[in-house]
């Protein structure tokens, strides 16, 4: 990074309510922001110490990554303080993106869930693990071309797109590689049959390691980790890989895209195990917030904690606000 002019920004006493935040340095949009914690594991009282670096082209560069469910949005309920953030992104100069472990719907289908949730965004913006399989199938297995896809319509039409083809649910359709995912319209026979495949010694990716899929409805969405397990107590066999969050080549997309490197990227996500985790893992900054899955008892007890712990995107946007002394 160019060094430009250095910048004091702010020190200050910030009393920011219900906000906790415990962990290194943060970086954002050149932004160093310094945490140090007051003598609690958590506490509401932090010194903020800022300085800004480079020139406007570097600032420009840092980027926050976000996840979708429990994060931005519950369901089909957009958080009341989602579009000020975003706003408030744009107008410090910081980009982002949207990086979702649920490869349920198509990117098409993710860009119209967000219009009509009021949030405009483009292709170029969304990653998800549908699109991370897609990389690494082409990269992994090059010949592969056939597909046995426990997943929904939508994301198996994304694979299509991509020039995939997928295998139906019979023994004389054999396929190159099993892709199990968040499928919503799973059926016995398909699990059946992906159980099959599986025993077979067929390549077997797992889309996402995620138990279960946040919901603002009263029932469990039972998530492509469990229908893993499910699939692991019939025949004994675990998925070659793993992908999505916490795998730290999700990053992979949003660096190439945007021209990154992982420590100019905040992830910020409501789940410890993948979205803090990936970011750990790839050498992000990793934000936690508490909207979604992951509880106040729970997140204190984490070991290690995040780098930085809210309540939602609303406390997270004062913290960079404050960095940048709006």
């Amino acid at each position: 990074m160019a060094q430009g002019t250095f910048v004091q920004a702010l020190r200050k006493e910030a009393a920011l309510s219900s906000t906790f935040m415990k962990g290194r340095s943060l970086m954002l949009n050149g932004a160093v922001l310094s945490f140090e914690d007051s003598g609690s594991r958590f506490s509401k009282n932090v010194n903020i110490e800022g300085t800004v670096r480079g020139s406007c082209g570097d600032l420009y560069k840092t980027h926050v990554a976000l996840d979708m469910d429990g994060t931005i949005y519950m369901g089909m309920s957009l958080f009341p303080w989602t579009k000020r953030f975003l706003s408030d992104l744009t107008e410090m100069g910081i980009g982002y993106s949207f990086l979702t472990n649920n490869p349920s719907k198509s990117i098409a289908d993710y860009l119209h869930k967000l219009e009509t949730l009021g949030i405009e965004a483009t292709r170029e913006e969304m990653y998800t693990t549908a699109l991370a399989t897609i990389d690494y199938i082409r990269s992994h297995y090059p010949t592969a071309k056939r597909l046995f896809l426990l997943g929904t319509p939508s994301m198996i039409s994304e694979f299509e797109a991509a020039g995939f083809e997928s295998t139906a649910d019979s023994a004389e359709d054999v396929p190159d590689v099993v892709v199990a995912a968040f499928d919503m319209t799973l059926t016995y026979p398909r699990l059946c049959r992906a159980a099959w495949w599986a025993s077979q010694g067929i390549p077997y990716i797992a889309t996402n390691p995620d138990r279960v899929c946040p919901t603002d409805q009263p029932v469990v969405l039972v998530d492509c980790g469990s229908i893993c397990k499910c699939l692991e107590h019939a025949t004994g066999r675990t998925p070659d890989i793993v992908l999505g969050k916490p795998d730290p080549n999700m990053l992979t997309g949003i660096k190439e895209r945007f021209g990154l490197r992982a420590d100019e990227i905040a992830m910020v996500g409501d789940r410890i195990y993948t979205d803090v985790a990936m970011a750990r893992n790839a050498g992000a900054l990793g934000v936690l917030v508490l909207s979604g899955e992951t509880t106040e008892e729970v997140a204190s007890a984490a070991d290690p904690q995040p780098d930085v712990t809210a309540l939602s995107l609303k406390e997270f946007g004062e913290l960079l606000k404050e960095a940048h002394g709006k």
